[in-house]
């Protein structure tokens, strides 16, 4: 209760691990650090030294308070250690996938338990994995935007239109937007004109033709990591607990990825102490 430092102490014995930020991690808002550490051994081992014991588990818990700080001090809370330091995407979006709210919920319940400590919002995406979807999810954002344009055209309120497309409308939009695309590759027939074609096809062309380089992603990693700040606040954080860092592009080999199958859109999480 209360735990504090007086001034360090130079000392070649001296641990190197960051004791004062893994405190100010595991200190609740009272000033309380209350948590369960087994100690097992064998008091008839002749070299069984229960201070020895004591000191490698509280060494292994800073250690830990360090390198993965949301999976203690969720275990902390009850219901089993959970890793909260990642927050998944829906692939091509800035759309938080629903498997990720419970970790929202987490990292905001252990934040607002700890007034100390700060939060970085690191939001990463990668051109690679993520190009076929991030194109359509753009087709997406188009005919959602063709769609409101019809609708003020016919006087009913844009701001009212839903943000989606209905199947039913789908077809029709997808052939208004793709005539009038004009690329020099387009299919045409003997005249010149441009060829009637299926919808898919018509769809497939559209995507194709949308361009996507390294900043269309990073500007995708930054608004997810907007995302998450914004849902952050929403739970009672102050915005000035909040950090937005620099997005970040990931990058890995298209075979390593999918070999390894760990990449999944996302922001990243970390915490740190005044």
């Amino acid at each position: 209760n209360q735990l504090t430092f007086g001034e360090r102490v130079e000392s070649p014995s001296a641990t190197q691990l960051p004791v004062l930020l893994a405190v100010s991690l595991l200190k609740d808002r009272n000033g309380v650090i209350d948590i369960d550490l087994p100690v097992s051994g064998s008091i008839n081992d002749p070299k069984f030294s229960l201070g020895g014991v004591i000191f490698r588990v509280i060494v292994n818990l800073l250690v830990k308070a360090v390198t993965s700080p949301f999976a203690l001090l969720s275990g902390m809370g009850g219901g089993g250690a959970v890793d909260s330091s990642v927050v998944e995407f829906l692939p091509g979006t800035a759309t938080i996938a629903p498997s990720s709210l419970p970790t929202i919920e987490q990292a905001a319940r252990i934040l607002n338990d700890r007034p100390v400590l700060k939060l970085t919002v690191t939001g990463a995406a990668d051109s690679l994995a993520e190009h076929d979807a991030l194109q359509a999810a753009m087709l997406e954002d188009r005919l959602v935007a063709r769609k409101r344009r019809d609708m003020a055209a016919t006087a009913a309120s844009a701001a009212s239109a839903p943000a989606r497309v209905e199947p039913g409308e789908r077809a029709a939009l997808i052939k208004d937007l793709y005539d009038r695309s004009d690329w020099p590759d387009k299919p045409r027939n003997a005249l010149g004109l441009a060829k009637s074609l299926p919808v898919p096809d018509m769809e497939s062309l559209l995507r194709a033709h949308i361009a996507v380089g390294d900043e269309g992603m990073r500007e995708l990693a930054l608004h997810r990591g907007i995302a998450v700040r914004d849902a952050m606040m929403a739970k009672g954080l102050p915005s000035d607990r909040l950090f937005l860092a620099a997005p970040r592009l990931h990058s890995g080999a298209p075979a390593a990825s999918e070999a390894a199958g760990s990449w999944t859109p996302r922001v990243e999480l970390s915490l740190s102490a005044d």
